[in-house]
């Protein structure tokens, strides 16, 4: 049973949605499907999806939840622990890693490494993403935070909801930005057209903020620290794209199959992952709410061609 406290921000939300936010490993239909059912009350009263929800409102979810990690299997995978409590853990994904268990994907997940190396997580209600609070992409690396129990769950779910959570990044992208710093406040969608992808030219896109500054600038290239304010499906990716900076080696997204690497006078291959690497998360405790932080250096691969761009540029490029 999921226990929610409507604040102020939430306020005149329909509850299929509210609830939608506060469990994000279901969709809206599905927790439509809960509800309907009469998973859901609130005041302890059973409530219907369309119920607009008022500041104070108390939300009691229940849905019949399978077993933690009962889609995948303990694996003895590379994890790298930065930390670990009773409530949580904090841990640096590897890129080429994906999240957790999924279509076609039953085995070499960070789901089947945590359900080796930490004795419990959190349930979720498919079952696929114990522990999973959040998420990065396949070929992104950094820390992310996981759930041990699901009461650090929902209060890790609520801080990233409010956002409350700072996520930085330091991203490689290419040319040079007309600006040191920005924002980009572009609505993210599904593109209709090729449905792994996300668009910033649908009208019926979510709000996603991400803002950038420039650190370093190559001949080529321009290094960047980015902060995430919302946390949308490819939202740093996507957004650095629209604004014709594509992240080196994200070839979904428009970056080029060849590119020119310092150093080397002709074109190779591009990198094989992304230069997307999260480097920094904050937050609260769940228990304690005491703030905890933590950074991660650039894997070797990005950080060897990030000292060969350094190598080949003129002095005096630095922005700092």
């Amino acid at each position: 049973m999921f226990q929610f406290h409507v604040d102020e921000a939430a306020a005149g939300q329909r509850l299929d949605k509210f609830l939608s936010l506060q469990v994000p490993t279901l969709s809206r239909t599905k927790v439509k499907e809960s509800i309907d059912s009469g998973g859901a009350s609130v005041n302890g009263v059973a409530a219907k999806p369309s119920l607009i929800l008022k500041a104070g409102d108390r939300v009691s979810f229940r849905r019949e939840l399978r077993p933690a990690g009962e889609g995948s299997m303990p694996e003895d995978l590379p994890l790298k622990i930065l930390y670990e409590d009773e409530s949580l853990a904090v841990i640096e994904k590897a890129a080429g890693m994906v999240v957790h268990v999924g279509a076609g994907v039953r085995s070499g997940t960070l789901v089947n490494a945590l359900r080796f190396h930490l004795k419990s997580l959190s349930q979720t209600p498919d079952g696929n993403r114990p522990g999973i609070v959040h998420r990065l992409d396949k070929l992104t690396s950094g820390i992310m935070v996981v759930a041990k129990t699901d009461a650090a769950h929902a209060a890790l779910s609520e801080q990233f909801r409010a956002r409350r959570v700072e996520k930085k990044y330091l991203a490689m992208v290419h040319g040079r930005l007309a600006r040191r710093a920005g924002e980009i406040a572009l609505p993210l969608a599904r593109d209709r057209v090729h449905r792994t992808r996300m668009t910033t030219r649908r009208q019926q896109g979510r709000e996603a903020l991400t803002r950038y500054r420039v650190l370093r600038e190559f001949e080529k290239y321009s290094l960047l620290a980015v902060e995430i304010k919302t946390g949308r499906t490819h939202q740093i990716r996507a957004h650095l794209s629209a604004i014709g900076h594509p992240v080196v080696g994200d070839r979904t997204y428009g970056a080029p199959n060849q590119i020119w690497w310092p150093g080397h006078p002709t074109p190779k291959p591009t990198l094989d992952r992304h230069f997307l690497h999260a480097a920094h998360l904050g937050f609260e405790h769940p228990l304690d709410r005491r703030p905890m932080s933590f950074d991660s250096p650039l894997p070797p691969l990005l950080a060897d061609f990030l000292a060969a761009c350094e190598k080949t540029t003129a002095p005096g490029s630095a922005v700092g």
